[in-house]
């Protein structure tokens, strides 16, 4: 276990751990310190390849294997450490946190790792060399997907963001520096002196340097974020990052935005019907209304139902009860309902009957039915349940905003996906499956372990 100071932050530079309290961050319980930065210290130069540029991607499988099997074992504590830090901070319960540390370890398994090289690729050989491809024209012709230079800024609201950048950031054989988010400053670190000790010295090791700046410090970023050293810029979070990322996309520097999403469910009138289980479909609202305590761009706020005010309140009471549900990545209480929206919600459940409100403020979980979605933003375990006519209406209130689309029953997806497509939709899923996503499939309408790698032909 290590013994540093629970507000000393460490870096890590091309692999190598880097200690020191030279910066400070923040004031009274939030504050931290971090080692200084050198910029000279945090860039690949171009003129040198890549260090895993040659290491075939059979190996580099293997190491993260090897690596979930350390994460698991944590002998160093370092994993530990890291749970513990974030569970003084972060705003889930401690039981849901200590369980998103102890979930890392699956990210890591043979099988996922090896769909997310086929599902998103195909061919392996593409990554470890040049590839002959046929042509039109009867020429040669050879593709390979080429090792990128990147930066990351991540997001930190859970630590599967972290693993999910290194799985990504090793499978592409390029060098990644990663920008700490001030909500997680060490998930990622953890992973990186994990991935040092399984394989001292290693290329992919020495492929990843992780450290802290404010976001927005244009003195570092100007200098960073620039064609000069990098290729690509993946920015995870907020409306405020992103618009600061986008001023030094240009020529030869790309931005890669995951933005930020929310998700909705479609209920079908079927809910209803002699025989049906509402409290079972009422359980599958709720695992889809609460992962992460309703964190997370999966979590669904807005959920459409086609039925009468009368038919949503008898789901709307099981919704209740289901929220209320311990799960392993959301608490049987989340936290309490703030006194701004506590405020609005009390003049709407003295509007009835156009509102029926069910559920009180305690962080248990509340719903809100109406016939139109309310103009403020439902969070802390709390939904919106929407009466509609069909579910052809509540396509409407889809967007480019919109990431996951829960429909039940399972058999109507068929009828909604291409006009939930076309309204900006990036996935569809059978309700209860939000948070199930499976390795090697596209991210936000988007296959981004191909967008990160640098597609390089050589013709004749």
């Amino acid at each position: 276990m290590s013994t540093v100071l629970s507000s000393s932050v460490c870096h890590i530079v091309k692999g190598e751990t880097v200690q020191g309290d030279a910066l400070s961050y923040g004031s009274g319980d939030g504050a931290f310190t971090t080692p200084a930065l050198d910029l000279n210290a945090l860039v690949w130069q171009r003129r040198d390849p890549v260090p895993a540029l040659d290491v075939p991607v059979a190996e580099i499988v293997d190491l993260l294997v090897a690596l979930g099997d350390a994460i698991e074992a944590d002998k160093s504590g370092f994993l530990r450490e890291a749970c513990e830090r974030m569970e003084r901070t972060s705003p889930l319960d401690p039981g849901v946190t200590r369980r998103s540390y102890e979930d890392l370890r699956h990210l890591f398994t043979r099988d996922r790792i090896e769909a997310i090289v086929t599902g998103q690729i195909g061919n392996p050989a593409l990554l470890d060399g040049w590839v002959d491809v046929p042509t039109t024209h009867g020429k040669a012709a050879r593709i390979r997907a080429f090792p990128p230079r990147m930066v990351h800024i991540l997001a930190g609201n859970v630590p599967a963001v972290a693993a999910i950048s290194v799985i990504n950031g090793a499978l592409s054989k390029g060098v990644h520096l990663f920008k700490l988010p001030s909500n997680d400053l060490h998930s990622v670190t953890s992973l990186l002196r994990t991935l040092s000790e399984v394989a001292p010295g290693h290329p992919v090791a020495r492929s990843f340097s992780a450290v802290y700046w404010r976001g927005g410090d244009a003195a570092i970023e100007s200098r960073l974020f620039s064609a000069v050293y990098f290729d690509k810029l993946a920015a995870w979070g907020g409306e405020s990052s992103l618009r600061s990322a986008k001023t030094y996309v240009g020529p030869g520097f790309e931005l890669i935005s995951f933005d930020p999403k929310t998700s909705i469910s479609m209920i079908g009138r079927e809910a209803f019907a002699d025989g049906a289980d509402l409290e079972q479909i009422a359980e599958l609202a709720a695992r889809d209304a609460t992962p992460w305590n309703q964190t997370a761009c999966v979590s669904s706020r807005f959920q459409y139902v086609e039925a009468t005010a009368e038919q949503a309140d008898r789901l709307a009471q099981a919704l209740c009860r289901r929220m209320a549900v311990e799960r392993r990545i959301s608490s049987a209480c989340g936290p309490r309902v703030s006194s701004a929206l506590r405020e609005e919600i009390e003049v709407l459940r003295d509007m009835g009957p156009d509102f029926g409100v069910f559920g009180g403020f305690d962080g248990k979980g509340l719903v809100i039915r109406s016939d139109a979605p309310v103009d403020f933003y439902p969070d802390g375990k709390i939904v919106n349940l929407v009466t509609v006519g069909s579910l052809d209406e509540a396509v409407r209130h889809c967007s480019v905003a919109t990431q996951t689309v829960g429909v039940w029953p399972p058999e109507r997806k068929a009828e909604l996906r291409d006009a939930l497509a076309s309204a900006g939709a990036q996935r569809i899923v059978t309700l209860g499956a939000a948070a199930d996503g499976s390795a090697g499939l596209p991210h936000d309408g988007f296959i981004p372990l191909h967008r990160f790698l640098r597609w390089i032909n050589d013709e004749d």
